[in-house]
C-alpha cells in the first residue's frame, strides 16, 4: 500500500472514532452512599405529598438548569419539604435525568418513609429534608 493511502485510511477510520454522532456513554450510576433520617413520616402524612412535590421537581427541572444544581422547596405550608439534585457536569440532560432516577430508586428503597434522606451516585446525587439546607 502507498503512503498516501494509509494516511486516507488514518484519516477516515480517526474520522469515524471522534465524529461519529452515534456513540454515547452512560452515567455511573455506582451507589457511593445512601443516608437515612432516623425519623419517620406516615402514609397520611402531609409531607409524603410535599416530598412526592420536591421529588418530582428536582427530577424534572436539574437537568434542564445550566450547571445540573438546584435546591427547591414544597409549596405545601402544612409540612414542608426542602431538596438538593445535582450532576455531573459532564453528563448529557438525559444521562442526568437517568442518574438522578437511580439516585431517587436507591433512596427511597432504602430509606422507606424517612422524613430526610441523602443518594450520592457517582455521577449525581439527590437529598431531601423537612428543614432548609445548603450542602
Amino acid at each position: 500500500m502507498g503512503f498516501q493511502h494509509l494516511t486516507f485510511l488514518a484519516i477516515i477510520t480517526i474520522g469515524f472514532l471522534y465524529g461519529n454522532p452515534m456513540v454515547t456513554s452512560l452515567p455511573n450510576t455506582e451507589v457511593t452512599t445512601v443516608l437515612c433520617n432516623s425519623g419517620q413520616y406516615t402514609a397520611g402524612d402531609p409531607f409524603a405529598t410535599s416530598l412526592a412535590y420536591v421529588l418530582e421537581e428536582l427530577l424534572r427541572d436539574t437537568p434542564k438548569h445550566k450547571n445540573y444544581d438546584v435546591y427547591n422547596i414544597s409549596p405545601f405550608p402544612n409540612a414542608f419539604a426542602y431538596g438538593h439534585g445535582s450532576c455531573n457536569k459532564n453528563l448529557t440532560s438525559s444521562d442526568c435525568v437517568a442518574c438522578l432516577g437511580a439516585a431517587k430508586t436507591a433512596m427511597l428503597g432504602s430509606c422507606q418513609n424517612r422524613i430526610g434522606a441523602r443518594a450520592v451516585l457517582h455521577d449525581c446525587a439527590i437529598r431531601y429534608e423537612q428543614y432548609p439546607f445548603t450542602d
